[in-house]
């Protein structure tokens, strides 16, 4: 994600819904999620099901500001599937729910969000088709001072990444998929970059370059062109392609060891 998250404009507080393109929800009661995010069980029946790969939680802390993010995922060579909880402070206290689907490639299906705070709640579904096809179901209900959710997806219709704000998690997939985690090389993506907790979304340009690897992890640097240009970060990673540094925003929390 871009370290920085934009907050430019301001919610009127009435119930929006702005339908970019029309899509039926498919729903489950199979799984008991928050509300607005049963559109995405199957995210959570697949890691339930889904025999290859590493079924782990996950859980990072902020560098920047009082943050923390957890996600249980079924990673594999293949793509990446994941539920996850994000809470913080700035730029108002929020609770953020989301549900990622990019288990073909490491290419994004899905992602879907709810944020709440005192007084207000709003939704994201974000979906690309298999033929790339992006669409953007948003609403917000309550009173809040930030900017509305959603955004036009002819701005980013060449994505195949979307990209979460202050979250370490959706890194892996342009990391993975290009390989830079492992070998030497640099290249430019861009992204549909959802900004928290207002849940807008804007195109972002960003590049990833490879700095070294090793047998326990790699370092790749994360450079924005578009939001934020001429930021910079140097990103350590796990094997898996995990961030477990990203300098200014967030780190990994390793557990406790218990001693005997």
């Amino acid at each position: 994600m871009s370290e920085l998250n934009h907050s430019i404009g301001a919610g009127d507080g009435c119930t929006r819904r702005m339908l970019l393109r029309r899509g039926a929800l498919a729903t489950t009661a199979a799984v008991a999620v928050p509300a607005g995010l049963n559109a995405a069980a199957p995210v959570a029946d697949a890691i339930a099901r889904d025999t290859q790969g590493d079924r782990r939680i996950v859980a990072w802390h902020g560098l920047d500001a009082w943050r923390s993010e957890v996600a249980l995922m079924r990673l594999s060579s293949r793509g990446i599937v994941a539920v996850g909880t994000q809470v913080g402070l700035a730029p108002v206290a929020y609770r953020l729910d989301f549900r990622l689907d990019a288990a073909d490639g490491f290419v994004t299906r899905r992602l879907v969000l709810t944020a709440e705070g005192t007084g207000w709640t709003r939704h994201l579904d974000l979906r690309r088709s298999r033929s790339g096809v992006w669409t953007a179901d948003a609403s917000a209900h309550g009173h809040v001072d930030l900017p509305e959710p959603g955004g036009d997806v002819a701005t980013f219709a060449s994505a195949i990444d979307c990209d979460l704000g202050y979250s370490p998690l959706t890194n892996l997939m342009p990391i993975r998929r290009s390989g830079l985690d492992r070998h030497h090389g640099a290249q430019d993506f861009l992204m549909a970059w959802v900004s928290v907790p207002d849940l807008s979304v804007v195109a972002s340009a960003q590049r990833y370059e490879h700095v070294r690897a090793n047998a326990g992890g790699s370092v790749v640097r994360y450079v924005d062109r578009g939001l934020f240009p001429g930021f910079k970060a140097e990103l350590r990673l796990d094997r898996t392609g995990l961030i477990e540094r990203y300098p200014g925003l967030a780190e990994q929390v390793q557990p406790r060891q218990r001693h005997a």
